[in-house]
This record gives C-alpha cells, sequence and structure tokens, in this order.
C-alpha cells in the first residue's frame, strides 16, 4: 500500500471500527518507521535463533548417539557459539543453509590473523566439518560448505614429558603430608603416572572401579568405552592408605566418587590441573604441567623400557594406533641422541 494512500485515510473523518483499525495500524507502522530498533541487535536475535535449535539438536546427537565425554561437548559447543557470533558480528547469514565455504575461510583468516595455533584451527574447523555432515545427514542442507576449504598446515610437535628422574624425585623424595589432603595429591600423581589415564576418567572414577583384591582399575574413557588397567603392588598399598584416609575424612557421609575435594565433593577439572602444576613445577621446568602431561610421561616412559606399541595402545584407550605412534618419536629421538654419543663416526 502507497504513501498516497496512505495519506487519504488518514484526512477522512470516520468512525467506522474497521477504518478505525485500520488507521491505528498505518499510524504504528509511521511511528516505527521514524523510530526503528536496533538493526544489528534485532538481525542478530532472529540470525542466532535460526541456529540454535540446529546446535542443540546436534549436541544432543554427540551426546547420546555418539556418547561424547562432557569435555569434548563443551569444546563443540564453545567453537559453534565462536563461529556464529563472528557470522553474526560481521552481519553474514547465520542459517545454516545459506552458509558458504567463503565465509568458513574468511573466518580461518581471521583465526590465523588473531594468532590462534594451527592445531586449535584445525580442531575448530574439525568441529564445523562434523556439524555440518550432520545437517546434510538430516537433510536440513543439501551442499557442504567445508568441502572446497583448505587449512594451513600443522607444525608436527613432540609429545612434552617429565623426565623420569624428576618425577622419582617428586614421588620418593617429596613430602605431601600425612593429612588427607596431602595424601590424596599425591595418589592423584600417582594414578595419572602410572595408568596413563585421561584427567576426565580420574574425576568419573568410583569406589566400585578399584579393586584392589585383582589389583587393577577400571576406566571409563571416550564414549563409554572401559578398559581393564592393571595396578603395581606398591601402589595398590598406596590406595588402601588412601581409602583409610578418605573414610575417616567423609565420616558418615556415602559418597560413590573414588577421588574427593576437601568438601566431600567429586573432583573437577580445574582442581586437578592446578594439582598437577603445582607439584610438577617443583621438579621439572618444561612449559606446559597439565595432567596429560603425565599420559604422555606413562606412554613415553613404557616404550622407553620396551613396551609395545599395541599394548600402550590398550592402556591408553586409543581408538588406533595412529593415534599411538606420535609416541615412538620421543622413543627415535632418545635412539639418535644415544647413537650420536656413542658411535665413533657419528
Amino acid at each position: 500500500m502507497n504513501y498516497a494512500h496512505v495519506r487519504h485515510l488518514l484526512s477522512l473523518q470516520f468512525a467506522g471500527g474497521k477504518k478505525s483499525r485500520r488507521l491505528d495500524t498505518f499510524r504504528r507502522c509511521r511511528r516505527a518507521k521514524s523510530n526503528p530498533p536496533a538493526v544489528s541487535v534485532f538481525f542478530n536475535h532472529n540470525r542466532q535463533g535460526s541456529f540454535m535449535g540446529h546446535k542443540e539438536s546436534f549436541l544432543e546427537h554427540l551426546k547420546i548417539e555418539k556418547r561424547y565425554s562432557p569435555h569434548t561437548i563443551r569444546s563443540y559447543q564453545n567453537d559453534l557459539d565462536q563461529f556464529f557470533s563472528w557470522l553474526s558480528e560481521n552481519e553474514m547469514p547465520t542459517t545454516p543453509g545459506e552458509i558458504t565455504s567463503h565465509q568458513i575461510r574468511a573466518w580461518v583468516v581471521n583465526l590465523i590473523e588473531k594468532g590462534i595455533a594451527p592445531v586449535s584451527v584445525h580442531r575448530k574447523i574439525s568441529c564445523l566439518r562434523v556439524f555440518f555432515r550432520y545437517l546434510r545427514k538430516e537433510g536440513t542442507i543439501n551442499n557442504d560448505p567445508l568441502e572446497k576449504v583448505v587449512l594451513p598446515k600443522r607444525k608436527k610437535s613432540l609429545p612434552v614429558f617429565v623426565g623420569e628422574e624428576a618425577l622419582d624425585t617428586l614421588l620418593d623424595d617429596y613430602n605431601f603430608g600425612n593429612d588427607f589432603a596431602g595424601i590424596r595429591n599425591r595418589t592423584i600423581i600417582e594414578m595419572l603416572y602410572l595408568t596413563g589415564m585421561r584427567r576426565s576418567e580420574l574425576i568419573g572414577l568410583r569406589d566400585s572401579d578399584v579393586d584392589l583384591k585383582e589389583a587393577t582399575v577400571k576406566v571409563t574413557g571416550k564414549r563409554n568405552k572401559q578398559r581393564i588397567i592393571p595396578l603395581t603392588k606398591p601402589f595398590t598399598k598406596r590406595l588402601e592408605e588412601y581409602i583409610r584416609a578418605k573414610n575417616d575424612f567423609t565420616a558418615t557421609e556415602n559418597t560413590n566418587w573414588f577421588f574427593i575435594t576437601d568438601k566431600g565433593n567429586q573432583l573437577y577439572d580445574k582442581y586437578v590441573y592446578n594439582t598437577v602444576k603445582a607439584y610438577l613445577s617443583m621438579v621439572t621446568t618444561i612449559e606446559k604441567k597439565s595432567p596429560h602431561i603425565l599420559r604422555h610421561t606413562f606412554a613415553t616412559h613404557m616404550l622407553n623400557r620396551g613396551a609395545g606399541l599395541n599394548a600402550i595402545k590398550e592402556f591408553l584407550g586409543h581408538a588406533n594406533l595412529s593415534a599411538t605412534q606420535i609416541y615412538t618419536h620421543n622413543t627415535f629421538e632418545k635412539l639418535k641422541k644415544i647413537y650420536k654419543q656413542a658411535h665413533p663416526r657419528a
């Protein structure tokens, strides 16, 4: 309806209910034109809404059907939120069917310009690949916008690990204390190093998972896959000491979590990270001192002492051997060093 018609209606003097409602509508429209809402906020809200439903169903798919860990699902959620926030900020379409490879490449360039490491860029794009593959399988989109996206090369870095002497110093010479906190923290360090389990797996341990009689621990890994890891005799005695201290500490409280905080609750990611970092800082100067470093250390030390690659794969809970083979590079580097030191022509 044109403005001439609007002006004509406004000039009429009448009391008809239907025409009055039409006039009220026109007046509201004119007021809205003179005081428009913030366009960016309006469009961001609606565009984001077009994506939210797909994201939630995708995350639910990862949780229920794929059985991804909570940590992995949080990573996927964060990567998706970052991507779609960037699209909104740059006024690009956020409806999955409208997203093209040009926008994804532009995001990759933006991440690189911000100094994001290539390995992190690869992880974020991997998240998008899984997301859009899911949407295509569901029939939401017809084409995959990542087919023409080329990623920067990743620098292959060897896993960082702590030397045997450094860990021997920590576990044999350092006094952790005889109270519950000290016994627990030492047991956390030893459990990570002696089994190679992930931080999330350690946090998820329950009392029933630790079998002192059989000297084994049942670990629930990614996608709820379980594996049994043997325990050394000295470490089972350490676990007995921890269990006694835990029972005395919790008194009448009933908790099924094997490792607990000072308040009797289940451990959490940050606590384990800070604990490992604090103790490793006493014996090593390596830059990274996370719980995952103890996993690398477990695998590297086992290989250096003759353990087979397939055995390490089973201990670590890797789905395929290629994920374990990276540790052979550390062993090979050690062999090269020995060769250069020992061979007269090296």
